[in-house]
């Protein structure tokens, strides 16, 4: 009789404590994923990224999960080949989906955005462009997760979605308030100006400020209930890939002019006696070029270009790029006639711009004075001793670093017209924390609605010490009952 009525009082202890103080708790959020594969016209990126499926993109950062580059040249390269254009994903997709857990596959959004290399194939073979996109889309159908097609984006999208992946991870459109314990909105005003170089293009996007603006040339975005009004402008072959080939042709014509030749002594080349041959035929290959001068014939001659190490020279030839004059004397104009609002606020240089000054150790804020200092000290260094004091770099990169920061130089001053003050406002860098700047964080934002949140589980749940208290007296009722049940048989 006493053992049946401890069971009983310890029963009673049990669900009392089972049902006090019960609470209604959400269960902790699911982790979301999504990809975007970013095809350049040199070369392909897989970027993954992840984040917690309760919060919206308002409240909180998308963390970068993977990068993965594709072996092989950029897409456009397999328009005589499409199907290799699909097989080069393979390896990088393999690399994501194990990353991955399986049972999220299945939800995973996953976006294809060619860009420049792209936008020249379309020109020069749509159908080809076609065929490389269809080939593309026909191999990601194979994996699975939820594909949302291959698409080729234009420079303006380019250039917005790195503007909207700038300011979302640096939290320009919302900043959590520690006092107020919620994530606000800070002043419109404190966006950032993104500025890209890739192979074929090159972008810059800001939210302008001034009376003389004009509003038709801007995007308007809606972004977490606010307006944002948006220049953003592409340059389709003034890529660093492109740049090259447009200076070489240049300079190329310059010589059959004075006569012709195979061997052109170029000042584009750093350093001296470093020799190139190309092709006049691979002129054909790119829009930028095929019909750029009627003086220089696409034949299939080869011309060997050999360096000078002439800084001064290689900064006459790269602005010979550009037209300058087209804008007269219009404040509003950056070169070939093109509309854009003066520079405001500041910028950060990803992509080349990153690259190239992050190889000359000019990331840390310098001056403008140092920069071109440095610049002009590195450009006079000889062959031989970059190839000793560089020995992991490409030999075929290496004598080309001269022209493409004096090339950053003329686009950053003479083109995009920042000054020695608004330099300052410049800062070069290609990671938040481990993000990767660029256009994809962006673009997948965009295109899944700014990664909408799902509604949290609750449940009943109990405060951890009221749950054990009521965990150990659910055991010993238990264990006291089948000591009661014992008993109760044995008599």
């Amino acid at each position: 009789t006493a053992l049946l009525g401890l069971l009983v009082t310890l029963s009673i202890i049990a669900l009392i404590l089972s049902l006090v103080r019960v609470e209604d708790v959400t269960l902790p959020p699911t982790v979301q994923y999504g990809m975007v594969f970013d095809a350049g016209s040199s070369h392909t990126s897989l970027f993954v990224y992840k984040w917690d499926s309760d919060k919206q993109n308002n409240t909180g950062v998308v963390s970068q999960t993977l990068s993965c580059d594709v072996q092989g040249p950029g897409i456009s390269s397999y328009a005589d080949d499409p199907s290799k254009a699909g097989d080069s994903l393979r390896e990088c997709m393999d690399k994501a989906l194990k990353v991955i857990p399986a049972a999220e596959h299945g939800e995973v959004s996953a976006y294809f955005g060619a860009t420049a290399g792209m936008r020249l194939l379309r020109e020069q073979n749509s159908s080809a462009a076609d065929q490389v996109l269809a080939e593309i889309a026909k191999t990601m159908q194979e994996y699975p997760v939820a594909f949302y097609g291959a698409q080729i984006i234009t420079g303006e999208e380019e250039g917005a979605y790195g503007w909207i992946t700038i300011n979302y991870l640096l939290e320009s459109f919302t900043k959590y308030s520690p006092k107020a314990h919620m994530w606000v909105h800070p002043e419109a005003d404190n966006s950032f100006g993104a500025l890209d170089l890739g192979g074929a293009s090159t972008q810059i996007s800001f939210a302008p400020k001034g009376s003389f603006i004009n509003w038709n040339k801007t995007s308007r975005f809606m972004l977490y209930g606010y307006n944002y009004n948006i220049y953003s402008h592409s340059y389709l072959c003034y890529g660093q890939n492109e740049m090259w080939k447009r200076l070489a042709m240049q300079l190329i014509v310059v010589r059959e002019e004075l006569g012709g030749g195979d061997q052109i002594l170029l000042a584009l080349y750093q350093a001296p006696y470093y020799k190139e041959t190309i092709s006049l035929s691979s002129f054909r290959t790119s829009p930028c070029t095929n019909q750029s001068d009627p003086r220089l014939p696409l034949d299939d001659r080869n011309v060997t270009l050999e360096g000078r190490s002439n800084a001064s020279g290689c900064l006459v030839a790269v602005k010979k790029l550009f037209n300058f004059s087209a804008c007269g004397q219009s404040q509003d104009c950056s070169f070939d006639g093109i509309y854009q609002p003066p520079v405001t606020g500041q910028f950060f240089a990803f992509s080349a711009f990153y690259y190239n000054f992050n190889f000359l150790n000019m990331t840390e804020g310098q001056s403008l004075a140092t920069v071109r200092e440095t610049i002009e000290r590195f450009c006079a260094r000889t062959w031989e001793d970059l190839s000793s004091n560089y020995p992991e770099e490409n030999p075929e990169r290496l004598p080309k670093y001269c022209a493409n920061a004096n090339y950053v130089l003329t686009l950053l001053l003479d083109a995009y017209k920042f000054n020695e003050t608004s330099w300052n406002d410049i800062f070069f860098q290609m990671k938040v924390g481990s993000t990767d700047m660029g256009w994809t964080l962006g673009y997948m934002l965009n295109l899944t609605n700014m990664i909408p949140a799902e509604a949290p589980v609750w449940v009943k749940g109990h405060t951890p010490s009221l749950w054990a208290a009521a965990v150990a007296f659910v055991t010993l009722t238990l264990a006291l009952g089948l000591v009661a049940l014992v008993v109760l048989l044995w008599r």
